[in-house]
């Protein structure tokens, strides 16, 4: 990892005097006249890494396009880093599920990542010497910069979700937002991926949301969470969230939490016998 570009210290302000990365105020979302989620009132701090769970259509990619300004709020208040949500807030990196799968066969790392830089210009004039060299600090921050010249369809997926979260900071991002990022990965490569984030916030004190079906690999990071239960969001500390009973809640199936000697917390299965 190299040192950082100027301007990409999100945090040398002491994260208290920083205004909150996600604030919900009695917030609900509807789709095709149909209510996602109601009542959502929380706030992520600055600097929080904060997992987003809850079961298959509960609204978990939503709450990232409420952040994003892609989808609107149909009540309440929202602010994203002390403003209102808008599109193309270049203060938010953003990693959408399987977004890799859709580039084609072309596309070189180094090409991807500097489309977090020009955006919509992409394409149609030559970046300068100062782009170049930010792009290159995004490629060797998540070490990626051996393969810069690669076509994506070349690497393994691990390598993949390292680009892609290259060009979701390139631009000095305030806020990530990844979605599912480990899935269909080795377990090799989710703890990559998961060392990565924890450099990458112990670097910048950037805000980390991961969306995330499975909890364990994704716990050495996470501070909170942010679960969507019965309809609604809520938001705890990660030692509040990972309860057995919460948990069996929340997925609708049996869940158990062991900790371990060390005091490290996993969760598993725990199959109930229907006889019982």
């Amino acid at each position: 990892m190299t040192g950082l570009p100027a301007g990409a210290a999100t945090g040398t302000a002491d994260p208290a005097e920083r205004p909150a990365a996600l604030e919900l105020e009695d917030v609900s979302v509807v789709r095709g006249g149909r209510t996602v989620w109601s009542d959502g009132t929380f706030s992520v701090r600055a600097g929080a890494v904060v997992g987003v769970i809850g079961p298959n259509g509960a609204g978990k990619t939503t709450l990232f396009q409420l952040a994003l300004g892609l989808l609107p709020a149909a009540g309440g208040r929202v602010e994203v880093l002390g403003a209102p949500p808008r599109r193309g807030n270049r203060r938010i990196g953003y990693v959408p599920q399987n977004y890799t799968a859709a580039l084609g066969d072309a596309i070189r790392c180094r090409d991807l990542v500097t489309l977090g830089l020009t955006g919509g210009r992409f394409g149609l004039r030559r970046t300068s010497a100062a782009e170049r060299a930010r792009v290159d600090d995004a490629l060797r921050r998540v070490g990626a910069y051996d393969y810069a010249e690669r076509r994506m369809s070349e690497l393994s997926g691990g390598q993949q979700q390292r680009v892609a979260i290259a060009q979701a900071i390139v631009d000095d991002a305030h806020l990530l937002l990844l979605d599912e990022p480990l899935a269909n990965l080795d377990l090799r490569n989710q703890q990559e991926i998961v060392r990565l984030l924890g450099d990458l916030h112990r670097e910048r004190d950037v805000t980390i949301m991961v969306v995330a079906h499975d909890l364990n690999p994704l716990l050495p990071v996470l501070t909170e969470a942010i679960y969507l239960l019965d309809g609604h969001p809520h938001h705890d500390p990660i030692t509040d969230v990972v309860q057995e009973e919460l948990l069996t809640h929340l997925y609708g199936t049996p869940v158990g939490v062991v900790r371990t000697a060390q005091g490290d917390l996993f969760t598993r299965a725990a199959w109930r016998d229907p006889q019982r």
